[in-house]
């Protein structure tokens, strides 16, 4: 379970701003920030299916992805981690990769995938969880938006929470830059969590409970799960990228990681 709020081609300085908290068992081998092998892929990995949650390119590639929740799951599904790593290492369009793997998303469990080419301004949505009439594929639009574990922009109370503290801070900036590390602090450590009544019904109200919060952390059978790293990427409009991530290392200690290039203009699809 992991959630995202992003600002997508509506600031007069970012083009894009995200923050994501990805959540996870605490004993899933996980390697932090870094480069890529091909030295073109940012990104953390896990290190189990091989894929990623999030990641951009030097050419102004991203993606993250988010698992959709729900009670049972395929047993022999393909990583969901690797739709992400797919698109960022090819050279597709958004809208020609969503169409290259619209046949197969059946091989996946439940999962909500964004891919975007920074310089093209193009956003794409992928899902193979619909809603009841619509599309697996949409053109995201310009704004603000949250995902977190069902559809775009689904109302769970988390998802209102956190799309109000974001739009509180950025009244603040005033246009200006963002304090990035203090709205991770102000945004992404919120540990308030749902009343009862207000609770999905997909697990148990006590998981439930402990899934209601925008930073995660609790104990299932199978050990600790929780909030294993926080990532803000900003892009500014003339192509700086600053990617940080605030990793929970073994020990339950957190260590910060920061890699910041400008976008390569070549890139043509």
């Amino acid at each position: 379970m992991c959630i995202a709020v992003f600002l997508w081609q509506s600031h007069p300085l970012y083009p894009f701003l995200l923050f994501l908290n990805r959540d996870e068992d605490h004993n899933r081998p996980t390697e932090a920030l870094r480069w890529w092998e091909d030295g073109d892929t940012v990104g953390g990995r896990d290190l189990v299916g091989g894929g990623t949650w999030l990641g951009c390119t030097r050419h102004g590639r991203l993606a993250f992805l988010t698992n959709f929740r729900e009670a049972s799951s395929i047993p022999d599904a393909k990583s969901r981690g690797d739709l992400p790593l797919r698109y960022l290492q090819s050279r597709k369009s958004p809208a020609q990769f969503a169409e290259e793997i619209l046949d197969e998303t059946s091989l996946y469990n439940g999962f909500n995938l964004v891919v975007a080419h920074v310089l093209s301004k193009s956003m794409i949505y992928i899902t193979n969880r619909p809603r009841h009439g619509d599309k697996l594929v949409t053109q995201v639009s310009p704004g603000i938006h949250v995902l977190s574990n069902a559809n775009l922009d689904s109302p769970w109370p988390k998802c209102v929470r956190l799309r109000e503290g974001f739009e509180q801070l950025l009244a603040e900036s005033g246009g200006g830059e963002f304090p990035v590390k203090t709205m991770v602090e102000e945004m992404m450590t919120n540990t308030v969590k749902d009343e009862d009544t207000e609770l999905p019904h997909v697990f148990t109200p006590e998981t439930e409970y402990h899934l209601s919060s925008i930073f995660v952390d609790m104990q299932r059978e199978t050990g600790r799960y929780g909030t294993r790293s926080i990532s803000t990427i900003s892009i500014k409009s003339h192509g700086e990228v600053c990617f940080y991530e605030r990793h929970r290392e073994e020990g339950d200690s957190w260590k910060e990681h920061t890699q910041q290039f400008v976008i390569n203009q070549n890139e043509s699809f």
